[in-house]
């Protein structure tokens, strides 16, 4: 499959060129909607060209990096896909981390050209501070996506060497470069970041051709996504999900897409789907049970939904079922990952299991496999491989990592699965966070979801602890829905009612929220670091 395909696409591909081309035909179609204004496909892509030939201007060359620490606004396609085009990498960062990790990704990426929006200049500025403490840097331009008066020269002033423009001016004072870098489908063509849902994210290097290949596999065939749609996208476009959503997806086939700089609360998100009432939306399980869970859901004549999509964790039954009553379309449950860029164990509409990850999109191979890689029968817990045209190159630097994932044609994903005797997959959690109870596994996330259709729950984390004997129980740490109350006993009970024995929570804790990433994934490892001290 992966030969066969590369193979299509020709010696010479430019991801940006082909969307170029593959929009041709709508120069006055609308690409995007964000907080400032609206952008035609013609004028996306001139300010791509402009883009292009100013980093080209600026010395940086071809297969260098830009990092992108820009909110979703047009800017950021403006830039991805500019950088790509002459044959810059894009480094495409989270918006909400931290100095010490953008330190970290400016060194580990080593950057020429930061792309930073105005409200995150100062974290810009002291990640540079702190890799001026360490081993310095190699940025030597830094472009401001609406740039506040005065910023340029003051960041300049703290930062000697450093040159710091307006991006909107910068683009402006450049003629179009007309041709893009000749670069092939196997050519390095971005990077992402892995979420850090287990610990330190990793740089994962994405080539020209894997986001068509997405696109052709999956936001065609199974969402059905056309011209006519509408795409809005909770998760963010540094995400991998979020990159499909909002930009492969939607311009592989001249759709719009409405962007959101803010973080995606149920209110901000309702304010979208009800003013620009897009057709597609895109979100994940924790989003959606917030969203129900809120007092100001619209109704369902207030807005255009024909589909929704979810992703990052599995969504609960109870969640998919409760949307679709609400709303009267389907969630589209999927798998995904940073490796393999986006969806390839997928529900479909029309065939959705809800409680279930779906079956293998065509195209993609799926396989379970026991300890010693062995394929294991159905109603068995394996861990989950995938082979497909989509699959990162590599980890950045890390070559026992990357040798721990990428296993030939097969990537490892991290996750584990149930397949039933009619080829529906079901998640049992990531192997970092499966339990050993009596000697038999024991899924968090299956315990979760049970917490989860009780009445009085918000959202529910479950970890292992080891007892005073020396043996492990689970333990779950519950987020109570506003005016609602329940006890651990409570809880207890009605899980023992619906699961085995075995797996109910010995131990509970009631908190007001639950560590997560910015893609909403759930850092149990946060919470078994907390327990680990609090018993130290």
């Amino acid at each position: 499959m992966t030969s066969t395909t590369r193979a299509n696409l020709g010696e010479i591909f430019n991801f940006t060129q082909y969307l170029m081309e593959a929009n041709a035909s709508r120069p006055n179609k609308l690409a995007y909607i964000d907080d400032y204004g609206r952008l035609t496909y013609s004028q996306l892509f001139e300010n791509v060209q402009k883009l292009a030939a100013g980093l080209e201007s600026l010395g940086v060359r071809r297969e260098e990096r830009l990092l992108l620490l820009v909110q979703d606004c047009c800017d950021w396609p403006i830039v991805f896909l500019g950088s790509m085009y002459a044959g810059i990498v894009p480094v495409a960062v989270n918006t909400l981390l931290t100095a010490e990790d953008y330190a970290f990704m400016i060194g580990n990426s080593r950057s020429q050209t930061v792309a930073v929006s105005a409200s995150l200049l100062p974290a810009l500025e002291e990640a540079f501070k702190i890799c001026n403490q360490q081993h310095g840097h190699e940025v030597h331009t830094v472009l401001i996506s609406h740039a506040e008066a005065g910023q340029e020269q003051a960041f300049e002033k703290n930062n000697p060497g450093v040159r710091c423009v307006d991006l909107a001016t910068f683009i402006g004072q450049q003629q179009p470069r007309t041709k893009a870098a000749n670069t092939s489908a196997d050519d390095p063509g971005f990077w992402l970041y892995s979420s850090g849902s287990t610990g330190k994210p990793k740089g994962t290097l994405h080539s020209h051709g894997n986001p068509y290949w997405t696109a052709e596999l999956y936001a065609k065939p199974i969402l059905g996504m056309q011209e006519s749609d509408i795409c809005f996208s909770a998760a963010k476009m540094f995400f991998a999900y979020g990159l499909g959503n909002a930009l492969s997806f939607p311009m592989s086939v001249g759709a719009t897409t409405v962007l959101m700089a803010e973080r995606p609360t149920p209110v901000a998100v309702f304010k979208r789907l009800v003013d620009c009432q897009p057709t597609i939306f895109f979100g994940a399980p924790t989003g959606y049970g917030g969203m129900l869970a809120s007092p100001e859901l619209p109704s369902r004549d207030k807005v255009a939904l024909r589909m929704c999509s979810s992703a990052g964790e599995a969504l609960p039954k109870d969640i998919g079922d409760r949307w679709t009553k609400q709303f009267g379309c389907e969630i589209i449950d999927g798998l995904g990952s940073t490796e393999m860029l986006h969806i390839f164990l997928s529900n479909k509409p029309g065939d959705v299991k809800y409680g279930t990850t779906g079956k293998p999109v065509p195209g993609y191979e799926v396989d379970l496999r026991d300890e010693s890689g062995h394929s294991v029968p159905d109603g068995e817990i394996g861990d989950l491989y995938i082979k497909g045209p989509s699959a990162a190159l590599l980890y950045w630097n890390n070559r026992v990592k990357t040798r721990e994932t990428f296993q030939g044609e097969w990537t490892k994903s991290g996750d584990k699965y149930i397949r039933d005797t009619d080829g529906y997959y079901t998640y049992a959690g990531r192997n970092d966070d499966m339990l050993k109870v009596s000697g038999i596994y024991v899924s968090p996330f299956e315990v979760e979801a049970t917490l989860v259709q009780n009445p009085a729950v918000l959202e529910a984390a479950v970890i292992g602890f080891t007892d005073t004997d020396g043996l492990v129980k689970t333990k779950a740490f519950v987020v109570l829905k506003d005016g609602h109350q329940a006890t651990a006993e409570e809880l207890k009970l009605f899980v023992k009612d619906r699961l085995a024995p075995y797996k109910y929570p010995r131990a509970f804790e009631f908190v007001t929220e639950l560590p997560k990433t910015a893609t909403g994934k759930i850092q149990r490892f946060r919470l078994r670091e907390k327990e680990a001290q609090a018993h130290s």
